[in-house]
């Protein structure tokens, strides 16, 4: 999903919601009444708009976030918002076959339109599906006062401290790779692990490889494109293929380049380069 990411420690981390931490927002009825977030996240509470409770709803966009991350696609999707909204309001949706059934009814309490009923944070906590192989965060408790903090700021000197970002800048593509390049690359079998001690990327691009020429690739890829409404622009061996269509985040951009392994073999690579993950995997 587009709200897991991972840090440079290769710890995953969830981003763009928190309802809950917004308790400037709440009002004298302990309640929040601001709309926002992506409508295929949203608890249908936030969506009617007659106050909700950020905690409970928050709940809700981590089962969409939860049922995703499990079964490659979003529990309720569809290009019109008001059938959308109708699913959410509902709960329309159903578990993938390979789910187990503690985790379907986990899901389904997490997923429930009424958020008086909806399983809580500590029911979650105690789990059966959720406590399996599950090790409690150790936090570390620091004793910290204000003169910690003005002790900190006034060791500068009164001189402004500045944060520069350092890019590392990345060699083009190589127009040859070698065979030991090629294994590399194969989504099934990363070899960086045997000599870096850092996690992967998790890279939003599939390869595969091919036999034929590079101009008949590109007519093949082509051929298949246009039938599925992209606008196909060809510059030496790369592909751009832009969807007709918006979707949920604009239009789908897929980048193609045809590399040369071997006098024979080509690697192609495709690569989204704009709009929606889920929709270039689909």
């Amino acid at each position: 999903p587009e709200n897991l990411l991972l840090d440079a420690n290769g710890v995953l981390k969830v981003s763009d919601f928190g309802l809950s931490a917004l308790p400037q927002q709440v009002r004298a009825d302990g309640l929040l009444y601001t709309a926002c977030g992506t409508p295929n996240y949203v608890a249908p509470e936030v969506i009617k708009s007659k106050g909700y409770d950020g905690a409970k709803a928050d709940v809700w966009s981590c089962g969409v976030i939860l049922f995703v991350l499990m079964a490659g696609y979003l529990p309720f999707d569809d290009t019109n918002l008001v059938a959308l909204y109708n699913l959410i309001f509902k709960a329309n949706f159903n578990c993938p076959p390979w789910f187990s059934s503690s985790a379907k009814k986990l899901i389904k309490r997490i997923l429930d339109p009424n958020p008086l009923t909806r399983i809580t944070i500590a029911e979650i906590l105690e789990n059966e599906w959720f406590k399996k192989g599950y090790k409690p965060p150790k936090f570390e408790e620091a004793d910290v006062t204000l003169v910690d903090v003005d002790s900190i700021f006034n060791e500068s000197g009164g001189s402004p401290n500045l944060v520069v970002e350092r890019r590392e800048e990345r060699p083009a593509a190589p127009a040859m790779m070698n065979a030991f390049q090629l294994i590399s690359t194969s989504q099934g079998l990363d070899l960086s692990c045997l000599f870096e001690k850092q996690m992967g990327l998790v890279k939003r691009e599939t390869r595969f490889t091919s036999k034929s020429p590079a101009n008949e690739i590109v007519s093949k890829i082509e051929e298949a494109a246009l039938p599925l409404g992209f606008d196909v622009k060809k510059t030496n061996n790369k592909i751009k293929l832009l969807g007709e269509k918006p979707g949920r985040k604009g239009h789908l951009a897929v980048t193609t380049e045809i590399l040369q392994v071997a006098p024979s073999v080509c690697m192609v690579e495709l690569r989204k380069s704009g709009g929606d993950t889920l929709e270039f995997h689909k």
